[in-house]
């Protein structure tokens, strides 16, 4: 159920019949929101009904989340699925004058790439906590160079099996693996508490999520080089693969579209020392006979998109105390503020 004012329903594009949330005057400007992995437009709830008295808000799930259509995910595209996809949308709901978008983690690489397959499409970008532009894992330097040639540590195989599977099973606990658990232990800053309806709520758009090869986490092949498993060629972990995913190019874009970047000083999903980059896990101990930081290093996922963002042009960076990886969730009368100044 969507907050007052909302409007669900189904649009069937060229690609694919896509869950849209929907608010706001049809003649006004229009925002579009991407989710993130594991998560669905529900999330953004409160987010459109503040925004909906300026702006047209549309606020799609991906393939095979939410509400839309479980279709396979090429990942050898990189996010070209997603923001093909997306654009789709626009084009069935006859929308042609370019649009601002925000995309909350990995919807940020979805705009990001929307902007470089697509940039008449584009007015301006948000990124909220975005991931970096060369993929999950698996690169060092602020250039992105790979860490080994087979991106071993990257993709599918990289998703924690014990959460997949409660994910697949519609898990309302508390265990440690838990949806819920992981929902407030990363999505926000630990200590962090949810209204208990709203986050049954964004439970829900959790366990939406299609489990499998073809949509999450996505397959793997094994590899000889630390962890043991590389990318595979379908679902949304491998098409964050830095074999696949290189968004260097929108830093060529002329003129790049303006952006508003707004991530938690707290955050633990996309960081320079992410708790989901098997390299760092490593680095603590928590994954076995890791081989140093020399031949496994970190990747550092927020210095390598401020490389591409200042390279690119115009780039603000907004970093908010006391966050984590959901700023719009944590901190919303801030976000919506910086929102509405930078749209204007």
């Amino acid at each position: 159920m969507s907050l007052s004012g909302t409007r669900t329903h189904l649009v069937q594009t060229a690609r694919l019949n896509t869950f849209v949330r929907e608010a706001g005057d049809p003649s006004a400007p229009v925002l579009v929101l991407v989710h993130g992995n594991v998560s669905s437009s529900v999330f953004f709830d409160a987010l459109i009904e503040e925004l909906s008295d300026t702006y047209r808000m549309i606020a799609p799930d991906y393939r095979g989340y939410g509400g839309s259509e479980r279709k396979t995910i090429d990942a050898t595209r990189g996010m070209a699925d997603f923001s093909d996809d997306v654009v789709a949308l626009l084009d069935a709901l006859e929308i042609t004058e370019p649009v601002d978008l925000l995309g909350w983690s990995a919807g940020g690489n979805i705009v990001l790439q929307v902007a470089i397959d697509h940039p008449g499409r584009v007015r301006k970008l948000i990124l909220e906590a975005g991931g970096s532009p060369y993929g999950f894992g698996g690169t060092h330097g602020q250039d992105g160079t790979p860490t080994a040639a087979d991106f071993a540590g990257t993709g599918g195989g990289t998703a924690n099996p014990d959460f997949c599977a409660r994910l697949a099973a519609g898990d309302r606990g508390e265990e440690a693996t838990s949806p819920l658990t992981t929902l407030r232990a990363v999505y926000v800053k630990q200590g962090f508490t949810f209204d208990p309806e709203v986050e049954q709520r964004y439970l829900d758009g959790m366990l939406a999520t299609s489990v499998g090869d073809d949509i999450y986490p996505g397959d793997s092949v094994p590899s000889d080089n630390w962890p043991g498993s590389g990318p595979g060629t379908t679902g949304t972990n491998n098409g964050l693969s830095p074999k696949y995913l290189n968004q260097r190019a929108f830093a060529d874009l002329d003129p790049a579209p303006p952006v508003l970047w707004i991530r938690g000083e707290d955050d633990v999903i996309v960081s320079d020392t992410s708790l989901f980059d098997l390299a760092q896990l490593g680095k603590l101990g928590a994954i076995p006979d890791y081989p140093g930081e020399d031949v496994a290093p970190t990747q550092p996922m927020v210095s390598q998109l401020r490389a591409v963002l200042e390279a690119a042009g115009e780039v603000t960076e907004i970093v908010y105390a006391d966050c984590g990886h959901s700023p719009h969730l944590e901190h919303p009368e801030r976000f919506v503020a910086d929102v509405r100044a930078f749209v204007q």
